[in-house]
Parts: C-alpha cells; structure tokens; sequence
C-alpha cells in the first residue's frame, strides 16, 4: 500500500474574516508569516520527490487559514508556485482547507484550473447555536452547500469538526448529531478534533470565568471510540484525530484532552467496548483474546487498561497475538475451544 504525505504549507489566520473562540492558527500551526510565493516553490522543490512515480504518493496541502478567501491575487499566486510541481508529476495534487461560506462556483473553477483535488472545509460542529456562540459566522446550510458544490465539481470532500465546542449542553450527543450530518452529506474524508483551550483566545476567557469546562481525556476518548465507529460503519476515511503538538502548540495549551497518543487510546477504548459487548453473553471464566500483532498493545490498552476492565468483570483474559487475523478483528477462545 502507498502511503501518502503531505507536504504542508500553512497560511495562518488569512482569508478568515473573524476570530473563532477557538482559534489561533499561528501558535497551533507555529507559523507566524504567511508564506511568500517564493518559499512555497522553494518548498515543494526542496520537498517533493523528483520522480513521477514517487510523486503519486504526495499531495501540496495549503492549511492553517481558509484558503479560498484570502486576497485573490494572492491565492492565485500560491497555487501557480505550487502547480507548476502537480504538472511535473512530482505531486498528485494540492489540497487546501477552507471555510464553508468561502466556496463558490467560480472558486472551484480556479481551484480546478490550477491543480486542487481535494477541499476540505472546517464545518466543527453541525449546530447552528454552536456555530453562533463560537463566533464561526457560518451555518449548517453553508457546510451542506458547500460540500454539494465540492462533490458536483469531482473534488475529494473532507469535514473537519470538533468535539466539545463551547454550548454543547451535551459533549455526547452533540458529537454524534454532527457525525449524523457528516453521514448525510458523504464526505471522502474526516478530521476529528477534540476541543483545546489556547492562550489569548476567547475560549481561555471563558474558561478562567468558569463558563465553559472542556472535555477530559477520558471525555474525548470516549466520543471520539464512538465517532470512529460511525464514519468507519460508512467507509468514510478519518484521516486525522486529534492535533499535532508542536512547540508553538505546547506552549499556548492552556487546558482541554490533549494527548499525544489519543488515536492510540480511542483504538484501545474501541476493542474493550466490543470485549465487552462481547464477554456479557459469557460465563465468567479465564479466556484468550487473538488478535493481529500490530494491535496487541492497542487490545491490551494502556497499563493493561483493557485487562483490568475484563478482569473487574469476572473476566481474566490473556492477550495473544497471530498475524492472520485482521485488522481490527479477534478471535475469543476459551482454552482449546473457540468462542468467537
């Protein structure tokens, strides 16, 4: 299998016409000038492979602002640096981020003519009350018009939302009506990010008055297991969950289920939901759980989270593993019987 990259170019805070509560592109993205022409074809050209096979594999991906309501001239002369590298073959495409009130059939007539092939938009919740408390100044009708536009002109579709904005009256519920919509609307690809607090931002604010209390890490892990499930049910590909922290990021978290290793534990909490849906219709007893070699850790949880769960249950369970089984699959056995 081809592992794609990308090489990522960020844009920070440009285009955007207010100030999310959310949102400081520059320290999440480390950036703080938004890149010239000039560095972005010097990018690619130091970046990118230099033949067109190696190519395939990369994408020139614009991010960090909404890419399509940037000054016109300047985003025109962004994608003709970057273009010229998609026409030699030493990247598939571009892709850029956007907002949803940014898009428009003249838009994607530009963004075509110059070599993008893929659009995601930063929908972050399907609430129009959260959207408006957010400051987002957009709406749910902007994210389905939006994303019907982007399919008609045969780009690829990615929705970005985020977990435990502030105005969720319920983290769960919230999460899942907006995966719901997600669904409706059929993107190629998601991003999920739980909600983080950053220094100098209005959710930091509001935090420090105590008006708004973030999702834990064990909050985030548990609707993020469910989220998975729903897009993964779909064949909707999760191409990101939970943010990169780099030194700009690290240094401005203020509060909010940061983990460098989130993916990992949301995979975990994914197969002790399922060892226990599946253990309820069994006796309590000692078991084997099989499961493909590249999972083990991931079935074992982290400090034998899962283990002690099962075991807390009635359940002592043993952890094995055997590369024929697949990805995400296992196999309970009860000593030489198979149960599963």
């Amino acid at each position: 299998m081809i592992k794609h990259k990308n090489l990522s170019i960020f844009v920070p805070h440009e285009g955007c016409p207010n100030q999310c509560s959310f949102c400081d592109q520059k320290k999440i993205s480390g950036t703080q000038n938004p890149p010239t022409p000039q560095e972005v074809e010097k990018l690619c050209d130091e970046f990118l492979p230099h033949t067109k096979e190696e190519g395939e594999s990369y994408e020139i991906a614009f991010f960090g602002g909404s890419f399509t309501a940037i000054d016109r001239h300047y985003m025109l002369a962004l994608l003709q640096a970057a273009y010229p590298f998609v026409q030699q073959g030493r990247a598939r495409g571009i892709r850029c981020s956007t907002r949803p009130d940014a898009i428009t059939p003249e838009i994607l007539d530009i963004l075509k003519e110059y070599g993008v092939t893929a659009i995601e938009l930063g929908a972050q919740s399907m609430q129009d009350d959260v959207l408006r408390m957010n400051l987002r100044g957009h709406t749910v009708a902007d994210v389905f018009t939006a994303s019907q536009l982007i399919k008609q002109w045969g780009f690829s579709l990615g929705l970005q939302m985020m977990p435990g904005l502030y105005g969720c009256s319920d983290y769960m519920a919230y999460a899942v009506d907006t995966a719901e919509k997600f669904i409706q609307i059929m993107p190629d690809t998601v991003r999920i990010y739980p909600t983080l607090i950053l220094k100098d931002t209005l959710l930091e604010k509001l935090y420090q008055n105590r008006m708004y209390t973030p999702l834990t890490v064990e909050q985030a892990v548990e609707i993020s297991a469910v989220l998975v499930k729903m897009f993964n049910e779909k064949n909707i590909r999760i191409i990101k969950l939970g943010l990169h922290a780099d030194t700009g990021m690290e240094n401005s978290l203020v509060a909010g289920p940061y983990h460098p290793a989130l993916k990992e534990l949301v995979q975990s909490r994914m197969f002790l939901d399922s060892f226990m849906a599946d253990f309820a219709t069994k006796p309590q007893g000692e078991y084997v759980i099989v499961v493909n070699g590249r999972q083990r850790s991931q079935a074992t949880g982290q400090k034998k989270a899962n283990i002690t769960a099962l075991a807390k249950m009635g359940y002592r369970v043993t952890i094995k593993q055997d590369n024929t089984i697949n990805i995400d699959d296992y196999r309970i056995l009860e000593g030489e019987k198979q149960c599963i």
